[in-house]
């Protein structure tokens, strides 16, 4: 395998779209190998298609990351390739929303399947890889996606709130448990981002009462370059000192309520 410029390699889930899209746009740009995981190999082809000269970077896995079975057999691949990887991004997640009482056991078992256990698997196989030549002084990273969803639940998103809430206490647990390997270990927690996933949101049938957090007090919603940019901070040697955190990126969503009318 011919490893880009910086000579560093990173797995990405949920790589076909949204924030994991972007991350993997990014970091191709910045001369990195990108392992792509994501549930649909057409969808892996597509957004390859759009990486131009770095495409040869990009390496397709397709992974059902709720599947401990598949997990294993994923990263058993990345191992067959590298030796090693540098950072772990988890970005798969789904979102199932409506009342407590009108939650199907098949919707519960989906979110916390993908966005809890799916996290945990990854993280637990992709470990052997990121501490081959890992040390406190060169540390390799692991960025998890949480939400603002955890550290703010809100009606009509309980179960979706609760596995994030599950993702942000992984990564303190992770963090502290890998720190004497060389592994850092961070949490993102997004407000609303323009994703295909919050799109999807806008239609009444899969909505079910659920509302996005909405424009940020800074007057928009996030894009996901936004939550790349931090992304790019905690994998740079500015953040050798930061692991444990879940930081918010919401645009001081969660900050203070602003009340519906208010001039502020």
């Amino acid at each position: 395998m011919t490893n880009g410029a910086s000579g560093r390699i990173v797995a990405i889930t949920g790589a076909a779209s949204g924030i994991g899209a972007a991350a993997a746009k990014r970091l191709l740009e910045a001369g990195w190998t990108v392992f792509g995981l994501d549930l649909s190999a057409d969808r892996l082809k597509a957004v390859a298609a759009g990486f131009g000269g770095a495409r040869d970077r990009f390496h397709t896995v397709v992974c059902d990351v709720a599947s401990a079975t598949r997990v294993v057999a994923a990263f058993a691949e990345i191992g067959f390739v590298t030796p090693s990887l540098d950072a772990l991004i988890c970005c798969a997640g789904v979102l199932r929303a409506g009342p407590i009482e009108d939650m199907t056991v098949e919707d519960y078992d989906l979110v916390m399947n993908v966005n809890a256990r799916g996290t945990f698997l990854c993280a637990q196989q992709a470990l052997p890889l990121l501490r081959t030549g890992a040390s406190p002084d060169s540390p390799s990273r692991v960025i998890l996606l949480s939400s603002v969803a955890a550290l703010r639940p809100k009606i009509s998103s309980s179960v979706y709130s609760m596995s994030k809430a599950a993702v942000s206490q992984l990564c303190g647990i992770m963090a502290a448990e890998w720190a004497p390997q060389g592994v850092l270990v961070n949490a993102l927690a997004p407000g609303t981002v323009d994703t295909p996933m919050v799109r999807a949101m806008n239609d009444p049938s899969k909505a079910k009462g659920y509302r996005t957090s909405g424009t940020s007090p800074l007057g928009r919603i996030a894009q996901a370059d936004d939550v790349v940019d931090v992304m790019t901070f905690l994998l740079s040697d500015a953040a050798r000192y930061v692991t444990g955190t879940t930081i918010p990126v919401d645009g001081g969503t969660r900050a203070a309520f602003i009340p519906p009318g208010s001039n502020t």
